[in-house]
């Protein structure tokens, strides 16, 4: 098997071809990424030692995506995966990578009579409805209750029932398109798909920012003594993410590769779930438990746009159908990028200090 995973230097794609390397040595695997992001050049080496080829190129650019050839499997993971991409007064680049560059990619797959794995989003969900769900005010975390006024939300968290008409974000609107594109490419050109709306996924390889990769940020920040913030929804760091390690995310990918007829024509939420869940206040706590670090935090009350006061994946309809659910918790992932970095201080302290 040929697999390409385009985006495969960025923190997703790498441990994908890695871990379909490691685990399938008769399989050729192709990186192909623009290395726009910083700290993607890092993967080359560990590429190089493991016999993966990378093709330097631009999925906005279709004949960059030509040199592939033919190949069986494309795990699209190229996305621009901020949610603050576009807010900044113009779309342009969100809507070309994401949305053109999707369409690029999905042309190629159908060139080459090739399977889709595509990574979509939960940010694919509007904002307002999320925002106006009922939820309670706990010691250290927000929660939704289950008596809601809309199908789709409830204590368990989000799922695939709640409805897609408002608002969500260009970056969630990108994807969203995709999806609806892939359907389109399905019926019209016979190819085969799985698509996933993954939550917050985080682990090793990750270059955490404010605005993406915000589980790395925090390690990293208590690991070298840096300060953090609270921001929006008073300043109290009680807003909720689930989170994903990296690992089930390649467990669960491996299984679409495998068995794409359980997955085509079906969308899933997939995500760390309640149990894999956590605020920022416990983010902290776990920080300061692993490290041994205490940090200052300071508070802004002012909520950022687009941001979510909770959001967790309901994996309820996965786990039934498919199978597969999350093993790793919150504390799991943390754990595993504390050592990550310790392991790796001196070339990722210019990265993430």
């Amino acid at each position: 098997m040929k697999i390409v995973i385009t985006g495969g230097a960025g923190f997703v794609g790498s441990n994908l071809a890695i871990s379909f390397r490691k685990k399938y040595p008769e399989y050729e695997v192709v990186v192909f990424d623009n290395l726009k992001r910083r700290g993607s050049e890092l993967n080359l080496i560990e590429f190089k030692q493991l016999g993966i080829e990378f093709v330097h190129g631009d999925i906005r650019n279709p004949e960059d995506l030509e040199q592939l050839g033919d190949f069986d499997c494309m795990i699209e993971a190229s996305a621009e995966p901020s949610v603050m991409s576009g807010l900044d007064g113009s779309p342009a680049y969100v809507i070309n990578n994401n949305l053109t560059g999707s369409i690029n990619c999905f042309n190629v797959c159908t060139h080459a009579k090739a399977h889709l794995i595509f990574l979509s989003t939960s940010r694919v969900y509007p904002i307002s409805l999320i925002e106006n769900a009922n939820y309670i005010e706990e010691t250290t975390r927000f929660s939704f209750t289950d008596e809601q006024a809309l199908a789709g939300i409830s204590s368990k968290g989000i799922s695939e029932q709640l409805s897609l008409d408002a608002a969500r974000s260009f970056y969630g609107t990108t994807k969203l398109a995709g999806e609806l594109l892939i359907k389109e490419y399905c019926e019209f050109y016979n190819i085969k798909a799985a698509v996933t709306r993954f939550g917050v996924i985080a682990g090793p390889r990750q270059m955490g920012k404010t605005d993406q990769g915000v589980v790395t940020l925090w390690m990293a920040r208590h690991f070298w003594k840096k300060s953090l913030s609270y921001i929006g929804y008073g300043g109290t760091g009680k807003q909720v993410r689930d989170i994903l390690h990296i690992e089930d995310l390649v467990a669960l990918v491996d299984m679409q590769v495998h068995q794409i007829d359980k997955f085509n024509g079906h969308v899933f939420n997939a995500g760390g779930g309640l149990q894999g869940s956590a605020s920022l206040q416990e983010m902290t706590a776990i920080c300061q438990e692993i490290t041994g670090n205490k940090i200052d935090i300071a508070s802004v009350a002012e909520n950022r746009p687009a941001d979510l006061r909770i959001y967790i994946s309901d994996n309820t309809r996965i786990e039934t159908e498919i199978g597969w659910a999350p093993k790793k918790t919150a504390k799991n992932v943390f754990e595993d990028i504390y050592s990550w970095i310790k392991d790796n201080e001196t070339s990722l302290k210019p990265l993430l200090s």
